[in-house]
């Protein structure tokens, strides 16, 4: 099976968000792009709810978050092709937040081990 290219939704996820000038970095999880922006307020919320492949914009600790579902990888993917591994996250890495099994425990932040114990 071909593999779906999602470099029309990276320019598009890209572009609603502010461009490439407003993005400091961006990482993923198990269904989310989480950019970190310049400037939130220049992102257009609405429009790029209206994408077809994304299911929602959250806003949460510091993080603009664009649930894609089970295809963040690869969509995650295009976007790192657009930007740079430059805006890959800290390490270039991801995580994966938004599990909870006790696996993961290590890869939460203070606010989700305080709220799970």
């Amino acid at each position: 099976m071909a593999k779906k290219d999602y470099s029309e939704l990276a320019d598009n996820i890209i572009s609603l968000v502010g461009g490439k000038e407003n993005i400091k970095s961006l990482i993923h999880c198990i269904t989310r792009l989480r950019f970190y922006l310049k400037d939130e307020s220049i992102a257009q919320t609405d429009e790029i709810r209206n994408l077809n492949g994304v299911i929602d914009v959250q806003k949460a600790s510091g993080q603009y978050q664009v649930v894609i579902g089970d295809q963040v990888t690869a969509v995650y993917d295009a976007v790192i092709a657009k930007l740079g591994a430059g805006f890959a996250g800290d390490d270039g890495t991801t995580t994966d937040t938004d599990t909870s099994d006790n696996e993961n425990k290590g890869k939460r932040n203070l606010w989700q081990l305080t709220k799970s114990n």
